[in-house]
């Protein structure tokens, strides 16, 4: 059993990490601002700032796992809130990175498969691609990921970037900023309007929840040379998709189309293969994942 510690434990991606790591017999440590207002059973939660140092480093000591899952930032208020991304964000990452060189802790960081790589030509994109980001937000993610290949490289650390494209499902809130499959089954349920920026045609990598975790759970025992996965399903969805397969479920599914957004990608379709040479399994298929994901919120309204 291993000292497993997720930094942003009380979020989407770390809640659904947590309760997988548990399931999988790990000593798992949930951290975040605040406590959850439910507990899971098996998780031992902690409260406090990231970003005061003495905190920071009093509860990574002695952990075998750091999964890094924090970000002040999201796509959609990036390019407003960007100064505040770079000095906190970065800042206490790379001391982050500097608290554990001389330790034998492994980091995982939790990055944008959706925004580090912007509007590339070829599809789906292999992690070799040249990232060029076109919102702040993935810049942010991208500074990260070049200051821990640096320490990787500077300390012979193993410290691993996981590229996550789009995930959704279960403890997802659009209203964070980011979850358009969230949003569009919670409004179809509220018999509300779906917002769409654009045409409805932009393409994206959607991978549900639990195959996410899988993946992430998988990549604490690879120690090769690779430091960046793409984690992927490695199929492009558009928006309109996602409402034609939302129209197989009900057909009270009314949708309005607004200008477009600067910040959105045209098309982001994740290469998943290094993944799956390590981590390979049956993944959910948009249609299956947000039948299952439509019914489990309807069940909870």
């Amino acid at each position: 059993m291993r000292k497993i510690l997720v930094l942003g434990g009380n979020g989407f991606l770390g809640r659904n990490l947590c309760r997988h790591l548990v399931e999988m017999g790990e000593d798992v440590y949930s951290f975040d601002m605040s406590l959850p207002e439910k507990e899971s059973p098996g998780i031992h939660y902690l409260e406090g700032d990231f970003f005061d140092d003495y905190t920071l480093q009093k509860i990574i000591d002695g952990m075998d796992v750091i999964y890094h899952a924090i970000c002040t930032l999201n796509p959609g208020n990036s390019n407003e809130k960007c100064i505040l991304g770079y000095e906190r964000d970065f800042v206490q990452t790379a001391k982050l990175c500097s608290f554990i060189k001389d330790t034998d802790c492994r980091m995982i960081f939790f990055s944008s498969g959706g925004t580090v790589y912007g509007n590339q030509t070829e599809q789906p994109i292999k992690e070799t691609a040249v990232p060029v980001p076109i919102n702040h937000y993935g810049n942010l993610k991208l500074c990260i990921e070049n200051t821990i290949r640096t320490f990787n490289f500077q300390m012979k650390k193993n410290m691993l970037v996981a590229r996550i494209s789009n995930p959704y499902g279960p403890g997802q809130d659009y209203h964070k900023g980011v979850g358009f499959i969230d949003a569009a089954i919670k409004r179809t349920l509220k018999h509300e309007t779906i917002e769409i920026w654009g045409d409805g045609n932009n393409v994206r990598d959607y991978i549900f929840i639990d195959d996410v975790c899988k993946m992430l759970y998988a990549l604490i025992d690879y120690h090769g040379e690779i430091e960046v996965f793409n984690l992927s399903s490695n199929t492009g969805t558009s928006q309109n998709d996602v409402i034609n397969i939302l129209r197989q479920i009900t057909p009270e599914v009314a949708v309005k189309y607004l200008s477009a957004r600067t910040v959105d990608a045209k098309k982001i379709v994740l290469d998943n293969s290094r993944i799956c040479s390590i981590c390979n399994f049956p993944l959910v298929s948009p249609e299956e994942g947000i039948r299952r994901y439509y019914e489990y919120i309807q069940k909870r309204m």
